[in-house]
């Protein structure tokens, strides 16, 4: 029996099946599928009722899941349980949503270099709702994304900045009515997988706005160089921090109490890292407080 064996059951009762529990830990179908042969020969019962087209877990196999539960989570906090610093030292998955990646993220991981040198912090960039599947499978211990619609219980939310949408057009474009420019212009639309893509497609459709797509990416960096190549409007956040060198494109506010996006720290509560997760919250609310990241902090050499 292996900790991944038992991650692979529990990626399982999760996700329903085993070929969504085959994504979710990144190995193939017949690889699940023998994993939990293996698991149910070695532990001579059977965790699946397979008498129909889809297995489901037996009355053993759901408590055993659990069991399992407690398993990993002990495993995936060994060291962090016994030792004293609070975590405030050694590696730190951090998952970001890509839109915050050349400004709060660089500028808050800086000031928290300068505070905890021996503390690493490895940036896992994704879209919001990946990076919630990675925190509950262990893979990382935090991520900062955009507010979803509903948050477990077994999750912790802290808020971070509320960014309100902007309309981005070039330079060039003369007008500065919103409406008119997504009626008439090609839209290059943000991605409807990110929960800003579904925040958006909301508001237009509440707003009857009718648009033409022209493109649809993940990138706000590559959103705005479209944009500036005079290739059509977008949507976008209003970056809580700036990077340092914005591009020269107009940034046009929706409305006056147009719609905005919640973005937070998200982390499991049953986390033995709470102290860095304290710390980690405290440097990304500085950076939104500064506004801008223009120079990095210096650091000492750690």
């Amino acid at each position: 029996m292996s900790i991944r064996m038992l991650k692979t059951l529990i990626a399982i009762e999760e996700n329903g099946t085993f070929s969504a529990a085959a994504d979710a830990v990144y190995v193939t179908h017949a690889a699940v599928s023998q994993q939990m042969k293996s698991l149910e020969n070695m532990w001579q019962v059977s965790l699946f009722d397979r008498s129909k087209r889809t297995p489901s877990l037996t009355p053993i196999g759901r408590g055993l899941v659990a069991k399992a539960k407690e398993v990993v989570w002990d495993y995936d906090n060994l060291v962090a349980s016994v030792m004293g610093d609070d975590g405030l030292r050694g590696e730190l998955f951090l998952g970001a949503v890509p839109t915050t990646l050349t400004g709060l993220v660089p500028l808050a991981i800086s000031n928290l270099k300068i505070a905890f040198p021996e503390l690493h912090v490895r940036v896992v960039p994704g879209l919001t709702h990946d990076l919630m599947r990675s925190i509950d499978r262990g893979s990382i211990d935090a991520a900062i994304i955009s507010r979803p619609h509903t948050i477990q219980k077994a999750h912790n939310w802290s808020d971070i900045a509320l960014e309100p949408l902007q309309l981005l057009a070039s330079a060039e474009i003369e007008c500065d009515d919103p409406v008119y420019l997504l009626k008439n212009y090609p839209f290059i639309r943000f991605s409807r997988n990110a929960v800003v893509g579904e925040l958006i497609e909301r508001w237009l459709q509440k707003n009857a706005i009718q648009v033409t797509d022209s493109m649809e990416l993940e990138s706000l960096e590559a959103i705005s160089s479209m944009v500036l190549s005079n290739l059509g409007v977008s949507i976008a956040p209003k970056s809580c921090v700036q990077n340092m060198n914005p591009l020269p494109i107009k940034r046009i506010p929706l409305s006056e109490n147009g719609p905005a996006r919640h973005l937070g720290l998200f982390s499991r509560k049953d986390s033995t890292k709470s102290r860095v997760m304290a710390e980690i919250l405290r440097v990304l609310l500085e950076a939104v407080h500064i506004g801008q990241f223009s120079q990095a902090p210096k650091q000492t050499n750690a």
